[in-house]
């Protein structure tokens, strides 16, 4: 009988029989809040108290001035572009390994992406390979704090000063991950946050723009809910302000007050969610030390690590098999891993072609003066993440030390009996 599950031998952990705990958890806590809200009878933001409540609560939490909740990470995103003035002609750098809307956002402004390589050990933004994109066109940087991991944020702000560029904190799986002791999303001109499902906190669908910018907090309010301006009279007497408040184009981003509702509660367990999530990613760590072949994630001393994703990297000349083929059978025994983002967002016809406007717009619009490059190569970091390294093991706060156990030990015996596969692809 063959040995590994992958060619018909008995698993590590049968998902059948012993599945792994699902993830988000729903608990009467948010089904009561939620309940709490449908007998008030008020859903909309607009004339509830929860989503005021969620943004007091989110901004004391991060130490902000503002929070602005809204309806997702992307429209957190978009907002922020469109708070700042980027547009037309405008160019933002933005990581080439990341979730697509970090730089869809920017297309939605009909501003230009400029792909930006990652650090080979932090897989944050690399700001030697920034140094080398920025252009006249530039205006602003989404700084990515992938997987939870903060970036060096201090370079960041000296370089955008360097250059005057605003930075967005693009914050969507940063969740309570701490920077020098800073929470992330305080420390940029303006922070982004997605609580999609699978983030450390959650609201099924939502986001939050924060900042202690006064007056790009009230112009992100009032383009979250179509630029309208109620008490118009008392409006106009209002002192003249940095930012034009008129004849704005707005969106409808609000948040519901039943997400509001399940946010406070998530909110309420976020740092002791977070602190299971490094505890379990230490028992990987230690485990993945001894293995030859993959390297646990590089957290430096300034980071305050939250672990949304563990990232670790794989190494084919050391293990002996394709990354895929590895992938596959750790998986067939049992454990949840995944090669991760299979190539760099440039590599997408949507820009590689691009595809995104009509009649050209914005890679030819007339108030583009720059030349945007989108080919093979651009950041070969990345592209060797995507294409051979990294390797990515799902973590969450439902998840025991024995799962985790159960995952090393999914490892341990395809590596111990890799010369079986290696056999077994031969005969095929």
């Amino acid at each position: 009988m063959p040995k590994l599950a992958i060619l018909g031998g008995p698993p590590v952990r049968d998902l059948k029989s012993k599945p792994y705990p699902s993830y988000p958890r729903i608990t009467d806590d948010e089904i009561n809040a939620v309940i709490e809200v449908l007998k008030a009878g008020v859903l909309s933001s607009r004339g509830g108290n929860k989503t005021k409540e969620f943004e007091e609560e989110f901004a004391r939490y991060i130490g902000v001035n503002h929070a602005i909740a809204v309806s997702s990470g992307t429209a957190a995103l978009h907002i922020a572009l469109a708070a700042l003035g980027i547009g037309p002609g405008d160019e933002v750098l933005v990581p080439a390994y990341t979730f697509t809307s970090s730089a869809t956002a920017i297309l939605m402004q009909n501003a230009i992406p400029v792909f930006v390589d990652v650090d080979s050990l932090t897989y944050n933004l690399d700001l030697g390979d920034a140094e080398r994109k920025v252009s006249e066109n530039t205006k602003a940087m989404i700084v990515v704090h992938l997987f939870g991991l903060p970036a060096d944020m201090n370079k960041v702000m000296k370089f955008a000063e360097e250059h005057d560029l605003y930075v967005i904190e693009d914050c969507a799986q940063a969740h309570g991950a701490k920077y020098r002791g800073k929470v992330v999303g305080s420390i940029g001109h303006v922070g982004t946050f997605s609580f999609y499902e699978s983030k450390n906190m959650m609201t099924g669908e939502g986001g939050m723009v924060t900042t202690n910018d006064d007056e790009l907090a009230e112009r992100i309010r009032m383009l979250r809910d179509h630029c309208e301006v109620r008490g118009l009279v008392e409006y106009m007497r209002k002192p003249k302000r940095k930012w034009p408040l008129v004849n704005m184009l707005g969106f409808n981003y609000r948040m519901t007050e039943l997400q509001a509702a399940i946010g406070l509660v998530q909110l309420a367990k976020l740092d002791r969610n977070n602190k299971k999530r490094r505890e379990l990613a230490e028992v990987l760590n230690h485990g993945l030390k001894k293995i030859l072949g993959i390297e646990p994630p590089y957290v430096p001393d300034y980071a305050y690590h939250v672990y949304h994703v563990y990232c670790s990297k794989y190494f084919e000349e050391q293990v002996g098999i394709p990354r895929s083929l590895f992938v596959e059978a750790v998986k067939a025994e049992g454990a949840l891993v995944s090669e991760g983002y299979l190539a760099p967002l440039y590599a997408n016809p949507l820009y590689r072609e691009k595809l995104a406007r009509s009649k050209g717009c914005p890679f030819t619009c007339p108030f583009y003066k720059g030349q945007v490059d989108y080919s093979d190569g651009i950041c070969p970091v990345t592209e060797e993440l995507c294409y051979k390294r990294a390797l990515w093991f799902r973590i969450h706060s439902e998840l025991s030390k024995d799962d985790i156990n159960d995952y090393l030990a999914a490892i341990e015996k395809v590596l111990d009996n890799i010369d079986e596969l290696k056999e077994s692809r031969k005969s095929s």
